[in-house]
């Protein structure tokens, strides 16, 4: 059968619209995973990477721990977590955060690392504190390949989010899920083209995001 009639199909029953199991439903629990999964990566490798990135150490073990986190399998990870924790949001929380801190943790690391170092030798010219330094001088420069190492993070959260499904929780991998059991291919289908659109939709708030909160100088130089 062919997937664009299995889209249509999906989209145009009004069943999929309404209820715990309508897309406007699964769409909000996908959004809440993939959110808490990217706030906690963010709290874990934001402050690690802009700390190490200020004073230049500990680049190779960033390296180390970013090789090891993406050799990790979510899907192998949930179920270790599964069987460790039991029944929870914290067996699907590990695997995605796991996921999402070696992309930020290394290129926050080498965004400030990349900063021009001349403002920064002024800024402690002019006896400016070292926290004021980082926030002030290196983030703002920064902040373009920071936002990129978070958007990195948020569209790999948002296409693994569906692991969520296979432990009992929703989201829009249940319709992956829940259609391969079935035999429903027109919700696999359905499923699979909500997390492309999601992932998109992600993107572009990525990009807006930038245009909101990167100076304008930086946006040219870059």
């Amino acid at each position: 059968m062919n997937v664009l009639h299995l889209v249509h199909a999906f989209f145009s029953d009004g069943a999929h619209w309404h209820g715990y199991d309508g897309i406007p439903a699964r769409f909000a629990e996908h959004i809440e995973y993939s959110l808490e999964a990217l706030l906690l990566a963010a709290v874990i490798a934001l402050p690690i990477g802009l700390v190490t990135g200020h004073y230049g150490r500990g680049g190779n073990a960033l390296a180390l721990i970013a090789t090891a986190g993406r050799a990790l399998p979510s899907f192998g990870l949930l179920v270790l977590m599964f069987i460790w924790i039991g029944l929870g949001l914290m067996p699907v929380m590990v695997p995605l955060v796991v996921l999402a801190v070696p992309p930020i943790l290394v290129t926050t690391y080498e965004a400030i690392r990349s900063v021009d170092p001349s403002p920064v030798d002024a800024a402690r010219g002019m006896g400016m504190p070292e926290a004021r330094v980082l926030l002030q001088v290196e983030v703002p420069v920064a902040l373009p390949l920071i936002l990129s190492g978070l958007r990195t993070a948020a569209v790999q959260i948002v296409s693994t989010a569906t692991i969520a499904a296979y432990i009992g929780f929703g989201g829009l991998g249940r319709y992956i899920i829940d259609g391969l059991f079935q035999r429903n291919y027109e919700k696999v289908v359905g499923g699979a083209t909500l997390v492309a659109v999601l992932a998109l939709v992600t993107l572009a708030v990525f990009w807006a995001a930038s245009r909101l909160t990167v100076s304008p100088g930086v946006q040219r130089s870059g």
